[in-house]
């Protein structure tokens, strides 16, 4: 073993440190491929030669290291994503074709000091979760040869979990960025839908993949994102960040609430091993502050079948024309999914839109009482022995906890939970809202923090972090609520079907009066009049800020949004009311300082 790791920021502080190179790394990292001697880790990779050229141009820009946050930093790309001067192959030959330009993703990586040491190998045209699916040979899994590496992004993680690189881009359809994280004790980033850009890379499904990163650890994936995402107008599946969002990572809050499947739905195919950590990734994150609630994993399981039911006529989509004229180049299980895409007619697709919709709907409140969902990455893993007598029927149980992900537009990232009796590792993932990923992140990194494990195969123990700020990367705006909005009244569903969360009670300065304002629903109305006003007592929530313009459209005059001024010092964004309506006929409810409590003397 080398005496140095490849994590990113141990590569960061020795180069500010001067103590190694871009050249002096490039050197470690073709010995380290050399030593490992596994040639179906790639599909292609630029000479020898040529990577030493443009690691020792990057050591002559030595004094660029602070603005380039990947300076020297040596990563590997799926061979579906476009990296100029390199074929692209979707793991499939006759596909084959030469890119005159790389990626949107891999431009701005390179662009920020990263050097592509190769093309990975994968499950082809990115249709599985074994990685075997290769006229390339099969990667070695990390820890058990006679194990699957996981897909379909295998090459990419092999490539970390061995060292050889400090990261590595995948892409994530059903959990090709997860399921390969979990069985080389690796983090998996899959993110919010269009937050990277997916231009330049060959689809599975177009609507709903995701380029996805495996890194050593999760500041080191945070690092990546921050780089990676961002608008791109020439995808057209690109989604601009809501104002706010930041990729940063971030402390994780002290106390919050994690859903996990009921104990009947969990599902491990007889693996009591992976039960068992995952019961222990459930004990560890109650230790870091959460509270566990169990739910209903019905509705997951259905949105998971949908996947391979008529959305499988969107990955015939993108290998149509190779499936029309040249089938047989295709690898026999690829070719056998791919053509089942030809069956649905356009009315069961548009059939199973909208039961996904209507599925959406039943999962969505979720996600106003828990801050994510917790799940084992995989229920159990297969040998190479059990996958060739079930190539289908194991790939679909490894999908268990994963095929629903993009179809919800949800983000997720994965880390590793410990090994197995027999040294195989186990994973979990963390799922939530879309524009959730640094939220995510931050308990991710805790839990990985404190398994005390190491770095995928490497051997290398996790490196010291410092502190980071406590503050909330998923952009939300605190809105203090006082009548139809209060948990309870008419309006309250409004509220959080635009994903809005309570958080807390409140009372406001004694400065304000309360009217009630007449219409098709009784609504109150607070207007600062300065001294001598009275104390009302309402609530705060927190809402998306994505979902504030919309919110906004619901408000009516006289009622706004605006600066209310709280008890001890402290204010909030709230509903204020126009001073006019005093004069208006409006009836002053003040006294009774809580509006509940004036509509039950209606009642009485």
């Amino acid at each position: 073993m080398s005496e140095f790791s490849f994590d990113i920021a141990s590569l960061r502080a020795a180069y500010l440190s001067g103590s190694l190179t871009p050249a002096q790394v490039m050197a470690e990292v073709l010995r380290r491929i050399a030593a490992i001697d596994d040639p179906a880790i790639w599909i292609s990779r630029p000479a020898d030669k040529v990577l030493m050229a443009e690691a020792e141009a990057l050591t002559a820009r030595a004094d660029e290291i602070a603005k380039l946050p990947l300076y020297g930093i040596p990563f590997s790309v799926k061979d579906n994503i476009d990296v100029a001067g390199q074929p692209t192959t979707a793991a499939c030959p006759a596909f084959e074709y030469h890119p005159s330009a790389s990626a949107t993703v891999v431009a701005k990586l390179v662009a920020a000091g990263a050097i592509v040491i190769g093309k990975t190998n994968l499950d082809q045209f990115a249709t599985g979760l074994v990685g075997v699916r290769s006229p390339y040979g099969i990667p070695r899994n990390s820890f058990d040869p006679k194990m699957v590496p996981g897909g379909s992004s295998s090459g990419s993680a092999v490539s970390v979990a061995g060292g050889l690189v400090s990261f590595a881009l995948g892409t994530d359809t059903a959990g090709s960025g997860r399921v390969p994280a979990a069985f080389n004790n690796l983090v998996g980033v899959k993110p919010t839908r269009g937050l990277i850009s997916n231009s330049g890379m060959v689809p599975a499904c177009r609507s709903i993949d995701c380029v996805s990163i495996f890194a050593l650890t999760v500041p080191d994936a945070l690092a990546v994102l921050d780089v990676a995402g961002g608008f791109d107008a020439t995808d057209a599946y690109s989604v601009a960040a809501p104002a706010g969002f930041s990729a940063t990572l971030r402390a994780a809050p002290g106390t919050f609430t994690f859903a996990v499947p009921h104990q009947a739905e969990l599902e491990f195919f007889g693996d009591e091993a992976a039960r068992a950590l995952f019961a222990e990734a459930v004990a560890r994150a109650e230790a870091l502050g959460g509270t566990r609630m169990e739910i209903d994993f019905a509705p997951w399981v259905e949105t998971a079948n949908l996947l391979y039911g008529p959305w499988t006529a969107e990955r015939t989509a993108a290998v149509g024309p190779l499936l029309a004229v040249e089938p047989d180049v295709l690898h026999p299980v690829t070719r056998q999914i791919v053509e089942v895409g030809l069956k649905p007619t356009a009315v069961e697709i548009f059939q199973a839109q909208y039961r996904l919709q209507e599925l959406r709907q039943v999962i969505a409140p979720l996600w106003q009482t828990a801050d994510f969902l917790l799940v084992p990455t995989t229920g159990t893993a297969f040998s190479l022995a059990d996958l060739e007598a079930a190539p289908v029927a194991r790939n679909t149980d490894l999908g268990y906890y994963t095929n629903f992900t993009n179809l919800l537009d949800l983000s997720a990232i994965a880390v590793p939970s410990g090994f197995k009796p027999n040294g195989f590792p186990a994973g979990v993932t963390l799922i939530g809202p879309a524009w959730h990923d640094a939220k995510l992140a931050a308990v991710a990194h805790s839990l990985h923090r404190a398994m005390c494990g190491t770095m995928g195969a490497t051997g290398f123990p996790q490196p010291e972090t410092t502190a980071v700020p406590a503050v909330i990367s998923q952009p939300e705006i605190e809105i203090a609520v006082f009548g139809a909005h209060l948990t309870g009244q008419p309006l309250n569903p409004q509220l959080r079907g635009f994903g809005g969360k309570f958080q807390r009670t409140c009372r406001t300065a004694d400065r304000y009066r309360m009217v009630a304002i007449p219409g098709r629903i009784l609504r109150p109305g607070l207007i600062d009049i300065g001294d001598a006003g009275q104390v009302i007592e309402g609530e705060i929530w927190s809402l998306p800020s994505a979902s504030l313009a919309a919110f906004l459209a619901t408000i009516t005059p006289p009622l706004g949004l605006g600066t209310v001024r709280l008890a001890e010092g402290q204010s909030s964004l709230g509903f204020i009311c126009e001073g006019g309506v005093l004069t208006d006929g409006a009836a002053d409810v003040s006294a009774f300082g809580h509006w509940p409590a004036y509509l039950q003397s209606l009642a009485t």
